[in-house]
């Protein structure tokens, strides 16, 4: 599960309350406390989500909750920050929120990706148990075998394990060029590369379309847009749909 603790220092100064600096002497004079305990070390973690984060036995208010869906494009790492200063798709979004991607897509893959600050919502789309869909477009070299759309269908063995089956067709097809659309709703690493590798594919290009019930539509690529009311609703409402169905 995504973990979306921060530590106490860095979380004051975001909130706009006072500098990095002044933290410090807050915290020397341990008038922040954290549910009902005074804090002094600046590298205390905590979750503003969950915590309750107090100055001067004031609480603090923490930062709104914001959503959005960014059609990613390629060479973008799917990361907040990275240590060889390559760009992150958080550098896309220009907000004052700390947010984070929910899931990931490999530096190749492009498509919808959905980002936010709300830590609960994150850790119920990613978990294990909920059977979120996510359908991608794959542009195959070539042409595509019955026998390999059958084994995406019925589960592919893969170094962490076997996958659960795949909903795959085929869209088009030419001479040189196979689009197939694949539905899964596990979030392994690089899972359907390895999986098309695994079978004899080809894949060329990887784009996700949809996550759950977001729809990915005619975004440009590199482009965001900030979630409706509607779609935050039906948002929160997924991971328990999911879990009725599967």
């Amino acid at each position: 599960m995504a973990n979306f603790s921060q530590r106490i220092n860095k979380y004051l100064a975001n909130t706009g309350l006072c500098s990095r600096r002044d933290v410090k002497l807050l915290l020397k004079h341990q008038v922040v406390t954290v549910n009902g305990v005074r804090i002094k070390e600046s590298g205390f973690r905590i979750d503003p989500q969950k915590d309750d984060i107090r100055l001067n036995g004031n609480k603090i208010k923490s930062p709104p909750l914001v959503y959005y869906l960014l059609n990613k494009p390629k060479n973008v790492l799917s990361t907040t920050s990275d240590e060889y200063n390559r760009k992150s798709v958080v550098s896309l979004i220009p907000t004052k929120e700390r947010i984070y991607p929910v899931g990931r897509l490999d530096k190749d893959t492009t498509g919808l990706l959905l980002l936010t600050n709300d830590g609960e919502l994150t850790n119920s789309l990613i978990h294990p148990r909920y059977h979120i869909n996510k359908t991608y477009l794959l542009t195959i070299k070539g042409k595509v075998i019955k026998e390999q759309l059958n084994a995406l269908r019925k589960g592919v063995l893969l170094d962490d394990g076997i996958t659960y089956p795949a909903e795959v067709k085929i869209l088009s097809e030419k001479e040189t060029t196979t689009i197939c659309e694949m539905t899964i709703h596990e979030g392994r690493n690089r899972q359907i590369r390895r999986m098309c590798e695994t079978v004899g594919i080809d894949l060329v290009e990887l784009q996700r379309i949809s996550f759950g019930p977001l729809n990915l539509g005619k975004m440009p690529l590199g482009k965001y847009r900030i979630l409706t009311q509607d779609e935050i609703k039906t948002l929160k409402n997924a991971p328990s749909e999911e879990f009725k169905h599967s």
